[in-house]
């Protein structure tokens, strides 16, 4: 019987501003660091103005489909938000954070990250200026 081992590790996210960044690679990095074959991976943002989402990597049309949606659905500059401290994109961001997530969890199988053919993990940027974002990524098995 193998003993479940945890592995722990920060990755640092730089961003130019809203958009999606991928970071599949960086998480697969960590994990053949990690040296467990099976089990599961959470990737978790320690941020409240961005987000991780898993997402179509092949075509980039997709994404930013996804990045006018939220803009859509979440403007900027609305009169009823009240929490404007750092901008017209603060609250904004802080919404669209809310609606997504704050982490993914992948399951582990062979020593490789279980996504579908056409699925990436993303950090989700939310605001406009440039960001240095930090993820937590937490490996548990064998």
């Amino acid at each position: 019987m193998s003993s479940v081992r945890v592995h722990t590790e920060p990755i640092t996210v730089r961003t130019a501003g809203k958009g999606t960044y991928e970071i599949t690679e960086q998480v697969s990095e960590v994990l053949t660091r990690s040296g467990i074959t099976a089990g599961t991976l959470t990737a978790f943002v320690q941020h409240t103005s961005c987000s991780l989402i898993i997402m179509e990597n092949a075509d980039p049309t997709a994404r930013r489909d996804l990045e006018k949606f939220f803009d859509r659905l979440v403007p900027e500059n609305a009169p009823y938000f009240e929490h404007n401290d750092e901008g017209p994109d603060d609250m904004p961001s802080h919404i669209r954070m809310v609606l997504t997530r704050s982490s993914e969890v992948i399951p582990i199988a062979d020593s490789r990250m279980q996504l579908g053919t056409w699925q990436g993990i993303f950090l989700f940027e939310h605001r406009n200026a440039a960001h240095r974002r930090k993820i937590a990524v937490t490996i548990i098995g064998s």
